[in-house]
């Protein structure tokens, strides 16, 4: 080949294999790691294929370079469907696995790093990606042979190679879904994903708008959002109130008609309608409290691969996508946790199961997120301490609505006890 430089951003390669003439351009756009490549082949008689191999393997300059291994991927985004990736440690040596076409994209990628094929518009898309699992050579497989095809048109083709960090931003402005060449959730995609986006838009745009450290962003990010689902979580306490207050009259009812299941049911429906409520309260009433659950689990899955976290500190961290091997936030974030059900439990009947719940799930808590993040286990710990003074007063409007044992408690639509009425 001999080489042309066009100008400072164009440069030309041309050569000749026997009767064949092959002329390749790449372009660069300025800090994009975007390289334009346009070609042609002369000289062809028959109907021709290009093929483009993607990245074997990419080179890891994480601290933890077998996590980094266990995300190596190849991912693609067929024309008419989401995005698919398949994991290089899915693939045994020499086991296949092929996408076929149209695709508008093929990709290989680590965990924060991507060297992509993407096709421009109106052009012809890619037909195929075949993978082949290579030999396997430490604890993870880490090397495939993944061949990305395009017929060539009048020996003519182009497309966009990008190779560069898994920004959120940049993958967004490339258009064509590359955002999703890092897919969020597996298995849970479809429904992760809507919310990743939302997720990373907000923490850029406190990151930016606020000016400040990342650290800083998810504790407001995390109160912010325990303020704006307060009202929600209030509404499911004061509901679970009145079910318990509910419970010794339902069950009195189910008692003294166990006989007569038709009459029984008209009872239990008076006593619901006697208290503002229906038997599908207590499902409305759980449902708030389970609106934070989207973000959190949301917020496991940016952790795992966005770089945007990387190698940010925070106070004493010295890198909030690295696990605290201190263990400091992941043993506040089980106390906080503990604080939660114990403040939870006070003024309720005594319940051994849940007692012993209030004891069970922090500590499961601690061991499941003992390795995770530093970042999700400071955003869970802000999450718990922003609940604590909501918990606590409904604690205490609990404790106050209590009457002697006997005495019935009627309560308001709202939730709160109702004053008892003047003679």
């Amino acid at each position: 080949f001999t080489t042309e430089r066009i100008d400072d951003r164009t440069v030309r390669f041309t050569g000749r294999s026997g009767a064949l003439g092959v002329a390749i351009t790449y372009s660069f756009a300025p800090d994009s790691f975007i390289a334009r490549v346009g070609g042609e082949v002369t000289g062809l008689t028959t109907p021709a294929v290009l093929q483009l191999r993607l990245p074997s393997g990419l080179h890891s300059a994480e601290a933890d370079t077998l996590e980094d291994q266990r995300n190596l991927a190849v991912a693609v985004k067929p024309v008419r469907d989401g995005a698919k990736r398949v994991a290089f440690n899915e693939l045994d040596p020499g086991e296949q696995e092929l996408f076929e076409g149209p695709l508008t994209w093929a990709a290989s990628k680590s965990k924060y790093f991507i060297a992509g094929f993407l096709t421009m518009d109106g052009d012809r898309p890619f037909d195929e990606v075949q993978v082949t699992g290579g030999a396997v050579t430490g604890k993870v497989e880490s090397r495939v042979d993944a061949v990305l095809r395009q017929g060539l048109e009048q020996g003519r083709f182009r497309f966009e190679l990008y190779t560069g960090p898994q920004e959120w931003r940049r993958l967004v402005a490339l258009g064509r879904d590359f955002e999703n060449s890092n897919p969020y959730g597996g298995w849970l995609q479809g429904f992760v994903q809507p919310f990743a986006r939302l997720v990373m838009r907000s923490l850029l745009w406190m990151h930016e708008s606020l000016r400040l450290e990342y650290g800083w962003v998810l504790v407001i990010f995390g109160v912010a959002i325990r303020l704006l689902l307060w009202p929600f979580n209030q509404k499911a306490m004061r509901t679970s109130m009145k079910m318990q207050v509910l419970q010794p009259e339902l069950q009195a009812v189910q008692e003294k008609y166990k006989a007569d299941p038709q009459k029984m049911q008209m009872e239990v429906m008076k006593v619901y309608k006697e208290h503002g409520m229906s038997p599908f309260s207590a499902l409305s009433g759980c449902l708030p409290m389970l609106l934070p659950m989207p973000v959190f689990i949301t917020l496991f899955f940016v952790f795992q691969n966005t770089i945007e976290f990387r190698g940010v500190p925070f106070l004493y961290l010295s890198d909030i996508s690295q696990p605290d091997h201190t263990f400091i936030i992941p043993l506040l974030m089980a106390a906080s946790a503990y604080a939660l059900s114990w403040i939870g439990m006070r003024g309720m009947p005594p319940n051994p199961q849940a007692k012993v719940m209030g004891y069970v799930f922090p500590a499961m808590m601690l061991v499941f997120f003992y390795s995770a993040a530093a970042g999700l286990n400071l955003y869970y710990f802000i999450q718990n301490v922003a609940a604590l003074p909501q918990q606590w007063l409904i604690a205490r409007e609990r404790q106050k609505s209590k009457k002697p044992a006997g005495a019935a408690t009627v309560m308001t639509a709202d939730g709160r006890p109702a004053k008892p009425k003047k003679a």
